[in-house]
């Protein structure tokens, strides 16, 4: 049976995709709470880490505060997709690459510490695949968080807050590198992070609570991956709408259950005019469908010209790339 099947393991990811405990032994306040040792969390969690039901444990980062992102795509010809997707998951930038049902086939976020970065980790990779890349910046997040419930209740959606970049102080981004990249599975993992970076424990902890306080960390916790738990029928949907109307629908479509990400990004006319997306993860299609049907219609978009994208395959999915020098280090190490 898949580990993420298992019902204690289940309370687990539901019960820790976000407000993951900042006290020196995270994994023993967890335990306390389902009356296991922290050994067994810890054995627990590296088993779902080990079976792909779970990415990593660490933070989410509100976009363009402590770093730069973009979604990008390309259209591979079917006999090449699998070389260009390995080209674009060798970029270390690159966060998330799926296959969709589209001409604009490959998709992905490119990140790092700047949008100079950026350009350059999509100008590579034009270069080294000879496909045109589209760059669609966010322009407004109506919804960011996937940490809703996996068993398919009522999802608690989380406002999008505005990341407060002065409170980024020096030493703070290889500690969210550090965080992004995945928390170690140690009984004292604040302290290893700090013994890392030369810091003491207890900074490690302030520093991690005073960037949740500020919206440079979005959520902190399990990062799971919902086709691995069966949610595998997820489908980016899109809408060439003006600016006011992704403004009047946006945030309809993001109070809808079903939705997990909704967020206006700059179109790239003529090839890609669509600027209203959203994010549906669903057990079936036809879930999926009645999930865009219904939010479509409360959000008065019955009529807009759209496109559906189902995901087929997932290639890469890992934390953003905020420190560069920090990750070549672990990478070489």
């Amino acid at each position: 049976m898949m580990p993420g099947r298992d019902a204690l393991n289940l309370r687990l990811l539901d019960e820790w995709q976000r407000d993951f405990p900042l006290k020196p032994r995270p994994f023993a306040v967890i335990g306390a709470r389902f009356g296991m040792h922290e050994t067994e969390v810890i054995d627990r969690f590296a088993s779902l880490i080990d079976a792909s039901a779970v990415t990593r444990i660490g933070a989410t980062l509100s976009p363009n505060t402590a770093g730069a992102s973009t979604l990008a795509a390309l259209a591979a010809p079917p006999e090449r997709v699998e070389t260009i997707a390995a080209t674009i998951g060798a970029e270390p930038g690159v966060n998330h690459s799926y296959l969709r049902e589209h001409h604009w086939n490959l998709w992905f976020v490119a990140t790092g510490p700047d949008r100079e970065a950026v350009r350059g980790s999509l100008a590579r990779i034009a270069r080294k695949t000879g496909q045109p890349v589209l760059d669609l910046p966010l322009l407004r997040p109506f919804v960011l968080d996937l940490g809703f419930p996996l068993d398919g209740g009522r999802a608690r959606k989380i406002a999008c807050r505005v990341g407060d970049r002065t409170a980024i102080r020096p030493g703070d981004r290889a500690i969210l590198q550090a965080l992004t990249d995945g928390l170690p599975l140690v009984p004292r993992p604040f302290a290893a992070i700090g013994e890392a970076l030369e810091l003491a424990e207890a900074a490690v902890i302030e520093r991690i609570g005073a960037l949740s306080a500020a919206g440079i960390i979005s959520r902190f916790g399990v990062i799971v991956r919902h086709r691995a738990l069966g949610w595998t029928s997820n489908a980016m949907v899109v809408w060439d709408v003006s600016h006011e109307e992704a403004g009047r629908a946006g945030p309809i479509l993001a109070a809808e259950q079903g939705i997990t990400l909704c967020y206006e990004r700059r179109p790239a006319p003529p090839a890609w005019p669509h600027r209203l997306f959203a994010m549906i993860h669903a057990r079936s299609r036809a879930e999926a469908m009645a999930v865009l049907g219904r939010a479509s219609a409360v959000a008065g978009l019955g009529e807009a010209p759209h496109a559906v994208l189902f995901s087929l395959r997932c290639f890469k999915q890992r934390g953003a790339l905020v420190d560069a020098d920090r990750r070549m280090r672990e990478v070489m190490a």
